[in-house]
């Protein structure tokens, strides 16, 4: 099943910035294959249920073993099962009600 994820991936206990925690996490989703985008909040993720879900294991498993001793991420998602729908769908069925 596809599906499209919204998630924030914050370490807790390392300190203020987190910059480079997310830009780890950006590598991790890099190296997946899957179709993401980073956002000011948080990351878009699609494809295939289980290989994102296996992605975000991945950069739980990725910051643990730089040294972060605790994770919370917040998930959201969706899925279609009366058509095949992406990122991008979203973005321009909204950018053309806009042009309208």
């Amino acid at each position: 099943m596809h599906v499209i994820v919204d998630f924030t991936v914050v370490p807790v206990g390392a300190g203020i910035s987190l910059s480079g925690y997310v830009a780890e996490v950006e590598r991790v989703l890099a190296e997946s294959g899957l179709t993401f985008e980073l956002h000011a909040n948080g990351t878009n993720v699609e494809g295939e249920w289980d290989a994102v879900m296996a992605a975000i294991r991945a950069c739980h498993e990725r910051l643990h073993a730089l040294g972060v001793p605790r994770i919370h991420t917040d998930v959201k998602l969706g899925t279609r099962s009366d058509r095949p729908q992406r990122m991008a769908d979203k973005v321009a069925s909204v950018k053309r009600v806009l042009g309208a």
